[in-house]
């Protein structure tokens, strides 16, 4: 296929989105010897270490697609721990900068992309629109703005040609082969992450992040789900201003990832009960989880409260499946290995002709637990949650017989990214709370253990359906 461009330079053609990629590739094999250096304990010229990093995010920002998608997922899992020490500054200054920021598009294009889809220039729609966007990402880009009743709106624009671009990467096996082997590069530890897994999933995440009105619809189900709750805010959407290409909701004015991070450890541990109690209370109530745990996509409030934002990927289960993974849970804060293991097969996870043992089951999927096994109250932290994802994936480790025997299905492929991301944001908040009591809250109808567990509890008027 002939290579073409579009608008804001994204290009459609297969060898031309795969080739800069690739030239990295080529580049960071020339690099071996930097690491060498490294490894001989010579210091690292900090400018050189600085300009790869860029490269990292150009190439990466300039895909506005899987590959920059693929990039953001990997930021926000805490490999970075796991990360050998001569690579480790190199992957969090160029994963770090893909959390929060990407290029934007010009602001005369996004003022485009609104008339095309609303009808109106941006002076006629809102009162006020600022040009310039507060937050870029890898498939469209925010900008704030005021309603004529006064009302303040965040409007997320999508970049005009990123379905067909996306469409492209989607096609190019080679482009997403050559990002993973770059990722595994640095992080040799983690071969058991199947690449093709990975970017199917990623693949499946962005098609239905393509289409607003599905981000639309999974937010108003969650809006209108914790409307008016004390710690738990979803923005409204406007649905006369939000289109296919175009969300427009309620602005939420708080603190981003960056500057909650130098917070008070009180307010952090009140924000890690937050983040918890929405993502596993959300599954046990509305039986659905927003499945994209990035720090980008929370605001965070003196009070303790959080406001959650992008529902682009809203995963849903039906009773029978969160009676299943609640068994799980059960079996393995309760130690019940025969439990567990029956949980696992049932759910797929294990093929029963396996000849996995219940103790070597439970031993492996433990380390996962740790939050809730370990003496509370108990502090999560980075080390721990790359510890946990080391051991709960690598095939290599105490656990290698019961890691070459996983085959879930897409549904706990998918729940296993939900796991990785929030003890990721849990861990960079060092948050500390007595967990155990949290999930037995979740599961067995117990007392609030906590002042948001009784505001909670005070907001839903009845505690969650115990494990039967």
């Amino acid at each position: 296929m002939a290579d073409e461009r579009i608008e804001d330079g994204i290009t459609r053609g297969r060898l031309r989105r795969a080739a800069p990629v690739a030239g990295l590739a080529a580049r960071t094999a020339g690099e071996a010897v930097v690491t060498s250096l490294l490894r001989r304990g010579k210091e690292p010229d900090p400018e050189q270490l600085a300009r790869r990093a860029e490269r990292y995010v150009e190439v990466l920002g300039r895909s506005k697609g899987v590959l920059m998608k693929a990039g953001q997922m990997m930021s926000y899992v805490p490999f970075s721990t796991a990360v050998p020490e001569e690579n480790r500054v190199l992957y969090q200054a160029a994963m770090s900068r893909l959390q929060a920021e990407a290029p934007p598009m010009a602001s005369e294009l996004a003022a485009q992309v609104l008339c095309d889809e609303l009808g109106s220039a941006p002076e006629k729609l809102f009162a006020e629109f600022a040009p310039i966007p507060i937050a870029a990402a890898s498939i469209g880009q925010v900008h704030r703005a005021r309603l004529h009743n006064g009302h303040e709106v965040a409007v997320k624009i999508q970049y005009p040609g990123v379905a067909e671009a996306i469409d492209a990467d989607l096609k190019n096996t080679e482009l997403l082969a050559v990002f993973f082997q770059l990722i595994r590069s640095m992080v040799p530890g983690f071969t058991r992450i199947d690449p093709k897994a990975v970017a199917g999933e990623i693949s499946s995440r962005i098609r239905e992040e393509l289409d607003y009105r599905i981000e639309a619809a999974h937010q108003s189900y969650f809006a209108n789900a914790y409307d008016g709750h004390p710690y738990f805010h979803v923005p409204h959407v406007i649905e006369d201003l939000s289109t296919e290409h175009v969300l427009t909701q309620e602005f939420s004015d708080g603190m981003p990832w960056r500057q909650a991070l130098e917070c008070d450890q009180s307010l952090k541990d009140q924000w890690g009960e937050a983040i918890n109690r929405f993502v596993f209370g959300g599954l046990r109530r509305l039986h659905a989880f927003n499945a994209d745990p990035h720090p980008g996509n929370y605001l965070f409030h003196s009070d303790g409260s959080v406001t959650f934002v992008d529902f682009g990927c809203v995963k849903r289960f039906d009773p029978q499946q969160v009676a299943l993974m609640q068994r799980v849970i059960v079996a393995t804060v309760g130690q019940d290995a025969e439990g567990l293991l029956a949980a696992m097969v049932d759910s797929g996870v294990f093929d029963p002709a396996a000849g996995l043992t219940a103790i070597e089951v439970l031993a492996w999927y433990s380390q996962s637990f740790e939050m809730m096994l370990a003496p509370q109250p108990f502090t999560i932290t980075p080390e721990m949650a790359a510890r946990t994802i080391q051991h709960e994936f690598s095939p290599t480790g105490p656990s290698s017989k019961v890691v070459r025997a996983l085959n879930p299905p897409p549904d706990f492929v998918f729940l296993s990214r939900i796991d990785m991301g929030l003890l990721s944001v849990l861990g960079e908040l060092r948050a500390t709370a007595d967990w155990r009591a949290i999930q037995n809250e979740l599961d067995f109808a117990a007392p609030p253990s906590t002042p948001m567990g009784e505001a909670d509890l005070a907001f839903w008027g009845a505690p969650c359906t115990p494990v039967a």
